[in-house]
């Protein structure tokens, strides 16, 4: 399982591809292929090619309609038919390019590793990293804010119960985190609000991987009779790559904590049917709304 992307010759023409190789439980696997590269990476956006494969203890063989794929040392060899060789793609580990990014003047560190006491129900595990579940002390309004989190590997489930997790904001309008690696980038998937947008590139990494969300919240704004006057907005950068900019929020997601209104609302981290996942390096900078 993974990311390869390199070069392969077609006809009398040279293109860049990039891969993706999911695991889907035992020896089962399956594949996504994006012409000019990886998404966030050169992919032309034209919908890519997908197919199944089958794992044989440290080599894997992909198939499909018009040739064929194997994955050895590292390597992944793409064929017509296993004996015309087309080119090598080699195996790649992104890192997004805001890892580690420093909270900033004004920031209030929400977790850092020492300790969880910033977060009601906040439990570290052994390795010091922040469980799902957890509620931030602190309450806020517009902010900025830097997370980091690892899906879990769970190559046996599917859907929602695939290292299921999310970020509300004010805890009301979640940001959904999943593995969607090789997926399609839907709103219920890495990356979407839930229920009303899904992200404009599945930037989702391999579970295991190390993720980033950078997010700018706007509150929405409410009139002293407590009526909405403007929604909530956000813009989200996963992996360093916008994926919303300025999408307004026309609801509080559904079985939010929190009901939309004036007051400050906490960041909170779902604990979804106790699915696996893990964070660290979060931190919340308030700004003007």
């Amino acid at each position: 399982q993974g990311e390869y992307s390199g070069t392969i010759r077609t006809g009398d023409n040279d293109v860049k591809l990039g891969m993706q190789v999911i695991s889907e439980g035992g020896n089962k696997l399956a594949w996504v292929a994006y012409i000019g590269g990886l998404p966030g990476d050169g992919w032309d956006g034209n919908p890519p090619l997908r197919g199944t494969g089958e794992a044989n203890g440290s080599t894997a063989l992909l198939k499909g309609d018009t040739g064929q794929g194997e994955i050895k040392n590292g390597s992944l060899v793409i064929s017509h038919d296993g004996n015309t060789r087309l080119g090598d793609l080699a195996k790649v580990v992104r890192i997004s390019d805001t890892m580690g990014r420093k909270p900033p003047e004004g920031a209030i560190v929400l977790f850092d590793g020492s300790t969880a006491d910033h977060f009601e129900n906040g439990m570290m595990d052994d390795a010091k990293l922040l469980m799902p579940g957890a509620t931030s002390k602190e309450k806020f309004s517009s902010f900025e804010m830097h997370l980091e989190f690892m899906l879990s590997f769970m190559p046996n489930a599917r859907g929602q119960a695939r290292s299921n997790s999310g970020c509300y904001m004010q805890g009301r309008y979640e940001v959904q985190m999943l593995d969607s690696f090789g997926l399609t980038g839907e709103n219920n998937e890495c990356g979407g609000i839930y229920e009303t947008r899904k992200p404009n590139l599945n930037m989702c990494f391999p579970p295991l991987s190390w993720q980033t969300y950078d997010v700018e919240y706007h509150a929405a704004t409410f009139d002293t009779a407590g009526k909405k006057t403007a929604d909530a907005w956000l813009t989200v950068k996963h992996n360093g790559v916008l994926i919303h900019e300025k999408v307004k929020l026309p609801r509080a997601t559904r079985a939010a904590p929190l009901a939309e209104g004036p007051e400050d609302g906490p960041i909170y981290l779902q604990n979804h049917c106790g699915d696996p996942l893990r964070y660290r390096n979060i931190w919340v900078k308030p700004i003007a709304g």
